[in-house]
């Protein structure tokens, strides 16, 4: 499988588990967290005949209100960045946050729409009732392809519970494929021009799901 592959892999595995979740509790275990809100997506993402075809705005709405509140960006944007976050002042990291974030909501939606008759299986959940970081592994089985995808997540516990900071596919943390493109960006550009390539990116993005919705 390519990295491009795995990677859409990767991030129908993040739609399915953060989607529909209205009614987290902030001290609900983040194993159980994951498996409540990955069904709701699922059955939402199967069922909704204008997400299956493919309605860009509704995805986009969709993960706006639904996704987001269960992912750290300010995390996964800091280690993304890595020992050049240190260097950003505030405005540009402000902005960097601002901008990743838009990528991955518009990486997402375009995820969400491929959602058939995939499934989604828990291994064990280990870990101590005072730890702060957890992982919580999975595999996505797609029963028509006979495949199964190895899919873990990363979460963090801040005051309103658990967020996700990170995904791993096939041994593929998704901090550390950015990490990379942020670095070799950063070298070549500094700080500003990546935050420009990234602005760039979500304005071409922007255009395409607004043709696609029209």
């Amino acid at each position: 499988m390519t990295m491009l592959k795995k990677f859409g892999v990767l991030l129908t595995g993040v739609v399915f588990c953060l989607g529909m979740a209205t009614r987290a509790v902030a001290d609900e275990a983040p194993d159980l967290l994951v498996k409540r809100i990955s069904q709701e997506v699922l059955d939402v993402a199967k069922s909704d005949k204008e997400i299956q075809a493919g309605n860009q705005q509704k995805i986009l709405n969709l993960v706006e209100t639904k996704v987001l509140p269960y992912v750290d960006f300010q995390r996964m944007t800091e280690l993304a960045a890595g020992r050049n976050w240190r260097n950003a002042t505030p405005d540009q990291q402000q902005e960097l946050v601002k901008q990743f974030r838009s990528l991955l909501i518009y990486t997402y939606s375009g995820a969400l729409s491929q959602v058939k008759d995939q499934r989604l299986e828990y291994k064990p959940f280990r870990a101590d009732p005072e730890d702060t970081d957890v992982e919580v592994r999975s595999q996505v089985v797609t029963p028509r392809a006979g495949q199964v995808i190895e899919l873990n997540y990363r979460l963090g516990k801040v005051a309103d519970g658990w967020k996700i900071y990170d995904i791993n596919v096939l041994g593929a943390w998704l901090i550390e494929t950015y990490k990379g493109n942020f670095t070799a960006e950063i070298n070549k550009t500094g700080i500003d021009g990546l935050i420009k390539a990234l602005t760039a990116k979500n304005a071409k993005l922007a255009t395409t799901f607004a043709k696609k919705s029209s």
